[in-house]
């Protein structure tokens, strides 16, 4: 049975950096009871983000940033610091403009192909967010600037990996980021290389 779901109720709870919004809603269980919960939701957008490969060098782009909420919640160790796939927000764009966008203002590279993958509820028992996965071939003769980000928030170091070291560095710990750990999995299965 499909439950019936109707939104009684929408409050913002917070507008500072995104929305978090509390929900009030009914919806038919499956035991066809009708049940009334609150739940909050956190809207930060939708979101895209890349693996970047190249198949002759057998290497892969990554990229390493301070993330708070890592930081607070027991990766002192690293100082915040996490390795992840390029990514960013759709904002107005679709997503593979979107992420064209964000590899080239990320890591310095112009790419013209990317193949979306697959797409993504990433948190959905609390975020609303969406995140579009894709891979694309670099090549050095793509390289356009440094990399880095655009704004001055963004402090991005731009990695260069050996992708069997990068594909290892999931066992050992040094990359803990969801979607990279999958861009990586899905590169190995499906023998990118």
């Amino acid at each position: 049975m499909t439950p019936s779901v109707k939104i009684l109720q929408k409050e913002i709870l917070s507008a500072n950096w995104y929305k978090l919004y509390k929900y009030t809603f009914t919806f038919t269980d499956r035991h066809g009871h009708e049940l009334t919960q609150s739940r909050e939701a956190y809207d930060r957008g939708n979101g895209a983000t890349i693996l970047l490969y190249n198949k002759e060098q057998r290497t892969v782009i990554l990229t390493q940033q301070f993330r708070l909420p890592t930081f607070v919640n027991g990766n002192e160790a690293e100082n915040g610091m996490l390795i992840e796939a390029c990514a960013g927000l759709l904002d107005l764009d679709n997503p593979e403009d979107c992420i064209r966008r964000e590899t080239e203002e990320e890591t310095g590279y112009r790419i013209s192909h990317v193949q979306k993958i697959f797409e993504v509820y990433m948190s959905p028992g609390s975020v609303t967010e969406i995140l579009y996965f894709f891979v694309g071939e670099y090549s050095h003769e793509q390289k356009v600037n440094e990399g880095g980000g655009v704004d001055e928030d963004e402090n991005i170091e731009v990695l260069e990996l050996d992708f069997e070291k990068a594909y290892a560095m999931i066992a050992s710990g040094e990359i803990r980021d969801a979607k990279t750990i999958m861009l990586l999995q899905y590169a190995k299965l499906h023998n990118i290389f």
